[in-house]
């Protein structure tokens, strides 16, 4: 019998950029080929950064939805998230995905446990929650009840592994709270999609609603991408964050 691995529960998820090509250039001479053909080739060779004489065309673009533009780049992220996180983010049909497997692999044993900052009280209508703060006796509810059913899930798994059975069989009884791990790549303007869709914002055109574990994955996706791609993420924030 294999030595059980040692539990244990994050509050937390990790985005790293593994690799990216995305400037604010890409989107200057994919958009000025419509006018300037072949003269766009030098540039587009150069990769020189956009400048501030630049914003003007990238906001146009941005504020009257002239959008292929911003999809000649390409970002490659590595997230780690529980898996309900993950089943939410596939539902974007905007990005390539590929997954670690509960049938090639043993599981780690890492679990997600709501953090004592997590809103715990849903008030409102569909489309519409509003989130609110848990009593403490809430908060050490939500905290002792994802600790004891992930603790006993795990055992369970080990047992049936142990006993010879196959992976993907034993994962069965695992909660979608066990930690997953994925690359994920998308070009500027599905991440836009994205993050409009997956975060909250005073001021927004079209406000949202995301369940906070993947805001929290946006936030951090949000951050490389603002530092890739300064002028179009500050243009896409001051027209609304609506994608283009």
């Amino acid at each position: 019998m294999a030595e059980p691995q040692q539990i244990q529960f994050r509050s937390d998820v990790t985005v790293e950029l593994v690799r990216a090509s995305a400037h604010d250039s890409d989107v200057l001479f994919a958009a000025r080929v419509s006018t300037q053909g072949e003269k766009t080739l030098d540039a587009a060779a150069a990769g020189d950064d956009a400048t501030a004489r630049d914003r003007g065309l990238i906001n146009y673009l941005m504020r009257d939805r002239h959008g292929s533009p911003f999809e000649h780049n390409s970002m490659t992220f590595y997230v780690q998230a529980p898996i309900f996180v993950f089943r939410e983010f596939m539902r974007h049909r905007i990005a390539s995905y590929n997954e670690e497997s509960g049938r090639y692999r043993e599981l780690n044993p890492v679990f997600y446990v709501p953090g004592p900052e997590r809103n715990l009280v849903q008030v409102g209508k569909p489309g519409a929650y509003e989130f609110l703060p848990g009593t403490p006796e809430q908060t050490a509810l939500v905290d002792a009840e994802v600790r004891g059913v992930c603790e006993t899930a795990y055992a369970s798994y080990q047992r049936m592994l142990d006993a010879g059975i196959a992976r993907e069989v034993a994962r069965a009884v695992l909660p979608v709270t066990i930690y997953s791990s994925m690359y994920v790549t998308m070009n500027a303007r599905s991440l836009m999609n994205f993050l409009s869709l997956r975060t909250k914002r005073e001021g927004t055109t079209f406000p949202s609603f995301p369940q906070r574990e993947i805001e929290m994955v946006a936030e951090k996706m949000e951050q490389h991408f603002a530092e890739l791609m300064p002028l179009t993420a500050e243009t896409f924030d001051a027209n609304g964050r609506v994608a283009p």
